[in-house]
C-alpha cells in the first residue's frame, strides 16, 4: 500500500511542518493540489493552532494534518487539542509521543513521527505508530547524522509498519530512489518553499532560487542541536564563534528571532533561512499543484508501478 492510498490522497506526499511556514492556509493549499497537508506547531500555543486548523478546514475539505513539536512549551495542550479536533494525521518530532497515543488514537489519529534512527523508529512502533517517517540529514532545519540514502532501507528493515522518506528529495529521480529504498511516500520540504502558496518573503524565495550545491551548512552541532540553513553572514558569525568554543547564551543570541527575521522580514543575511541541501535545484517560483504533479510524473517514468 501506498502513502495516497493510506491516507485518501491524490499523490503519495507529505508537506513537511516547517515552523512560522506551514500554516493552515498553506497546508490547505497542499492538501488541495494532492498532497497532505501539514500545520506546523513549532512557536505556536494550543491556541494559535486551533485558529490555523480552522484556518484549513476553511479553504479545503481534503484530509489534512498537524506536525507536533513535543519540546512545544504547550504541548500538552495542543495535544489535547488535536484529540478534541479530530485531527486526520498527526506527525511529531523532537521527542517521545507515548503519554498521547492513547488519546489520538480514540480519536481515529493517523500517528507518524519523524525519526533519524533505526532504534527510535522501533521504539515509535513499540508505542503504537502507524508509520514513520525516516527523515535524512540533507534536509533543512534540524537534521540527524545519517543520510536519507543509508537511514531509509535500514529503517524499513528494522520495523513493521510503513515507511516515509524525507531529506534530499526535490524532483522525480529522487522520489523515485526513495521508493525503491523501501519508501511507500516522500514528505517535503525545501522545494514547497519556492511556490506561489508559501507565505515567506520573496527575498527568501529568491535566496533558494540563487543557491548552489553547496550553499547550506549546519550550525548548532556543538550544542547537539544541529540546524542547517543557507550560508549567510549570521551563519558565518555562528560558525565562528562555535569554533572559538562560545557558550551556549552567547550562541542562542544569534540566533534568537532568527527564523522569523527571515520568514517575516525578508532579512536574508542576519535571518536564520532554513533550507535543504536540494536547494541547488530550485529554479523558479511555480504553483504547489506543479511541483507535485511534476514530481510525481517524473518519478513514475523511473519506478513505473508508481
Amino acid at each position: 500500500m501506498l502513502l495516497n492510498e493510506m491516507l485518501g490522497i491524490k499523490y503519495p506526499i507529505i508537506q513537511g511542518g516547517m515552523a512560522n511556514i506551514a500554516t493552515g492556509k498553506f497546508a490547505a493549499a497542499v492538501s488541495e493540489a494532492g498532497g497532505l497537508g501539514l500545520i506546523a506547531s513549532g512557536g505556536y500555543d494550543a491556541a494559535r493552532i486551533e485558529e490555523e486548523i480552522a484556518d484549513a478546514r476553511r479553504a479545503t475539505d481534503k484530509p489534512f494534518g498537524v506536525n507536533l513539536m513535543l519540546l512545544n512549551p504547550d504541548v500538552d495542550n495542543i495535544a489535547d487539542l488535536l484529540a478534541r479536533e479530530n485531527i486526520r494525521v498527526i506527525t511529531t518530532g523532537a521527542g517521545s509521543p507515548g503519554k498521547y497515543m492513547e488519546a489520538w488514537k480514540a480519536s481515529g489519529a493517523t500517528v507518524i513521527p519523524v525519526v533519524a534512527s533505526c532504534a527510535l523508529a522501533r521504539k515509535m512502533e513499540k508505542m503504537g505508530a502507524d508509520a514513520v517517517i525516516a527523515e535524512g540529514g540533507e534536509s533543512g532545519g534540524h537534521v540527524g547524522d545519517m543520510t536519507t540514502m543509508t537511514l531509509v532501507p535500514q529503517v524499513v528493515d528494522s520495523v513493521d509498519i510503513p515507511v516515509i522518506a524525507a531529506g534530499g528529495i526535490a524532483d522525480g529521480r529522487q522520489f523515485a530512489a526513495a521508493m525503491c529504498l523501501g519508501a511507500i511516500g516522500i514528505q517535503i520540504g525545501t522545494c514547497l518553499l519556492v511556490s506561489e502558496e508559501c507565505p515567506i518573503h520573496e527575498n527568501y524565495k529568491n535566496e533558494l532560487i540563487r543557491a548552489r550545491d553547496n550553499s547550506t551548512t549546519v550550525t548548532g552541532r556543538s550544542l547537539q542541536a544541529p540546524v542547517r540553513i543557507i550560508k549567510n553572514a549570521m551563519a558565518r558569525e555562528y560558525l565562528k564563534l562555535e569554533a572559538q568554543a562560545a557558550s551556549r547564551e552567547e550562541l542562542e543570541q544569534i540566533t534568537l528571532g532568527g527564523l522569523r527575521r527571515a520568514v517575516v522580514d525578508g532579512d536574508v543575511k542576519n535571518g536564520s533561512v532554513m533550507a535543504g541541501q536540494v536547494c541547488g535545484q530550485l529554479t523558479e517560483i511555480r504553483p504547489v499543484a506543479d511541483i507535485l504533479k511534476t514530481l510525481y510524473e517524473d518519478a513514475k517514468k523511473v519506478v513505473i508501478n508508481l
